[in-house]
């Protein structure tokens, strides 16, 4: 744990409207020669969903809830169904409704992202140089590595290309 002094404080703060100061490749080269093995382990295989690890089970039962809400609502939103979701949480509800009603997919993303980083801190709470600061750290830089794959450009020429499809079939009835 001595050398998580400085690897934590050598790492830059991240924010939900910030960008990623690195990649995750190069936030694990910078853990590998100070954590364990088996913590560097965790950590190389983590996805946002990842229950094994500190942190991680208060952070999955989060964004499965999370995750669950806004299905729920994407679907109501569409007039399908889907099952009830039983743990609702107040919190959780309102930020799936302002993500699904957001103009843009990247704008609601942002939504989430902001409410998750939130939750991230208060899970993390007055923890400071352990694993519990460390993977709240991880997996923000995660959620920013998601929100970065979403280029503007490239989505616009995908629904103007797909639009474009819709139209030449339309015609060519």
């Amino acid at each position: 744990m001595a050398s998580y002094y400085y690897l934590i404080s050598s790492l830059p703060t991240l924010s939900a409207d910030g960008g990623m100061p690195f990649s995750y490749a190069e936030f694990l080269k910078m853990c590998q020669s100070n954590v364990s093995e088996e913590t560097y382990k965790l950590l190389e295989g983590l996805t946002l969903s990842s229950k094994d690890g500190p942190l991680l089970d208060e952070w999955g039962a989060f964004y499965n809830s999370l995750t669950k809400e806004l299905n729920s609502q994407r679907s109501a939103k569409l007039g399908k169904p889907y099952p009830v979701v039983t743990d609702k949480e107040p919190a959780s509800a309102s930020v799936a409704s302002a993500a699904v009603a957001a103009k843009d997919p990247l704008t609601a993303e942002r939504v989430l992202l902001d409410y998750e980083f939130d939750q991230l801190d208060m899970m993390v709470g007055l923890h400071s140089f352990d694993d519990y600061v460390l993977f709240g750290y991880a997996v923000k830089l995660k959620l920013l590595e998601r929100v970065s794959s979403f280029v503007k450009e490239k989505g616009k020429k995908e629904f103007n290309d797909i639009l474009k499809g819709l139209e030449d079939q339309v015609t060519s009835l």
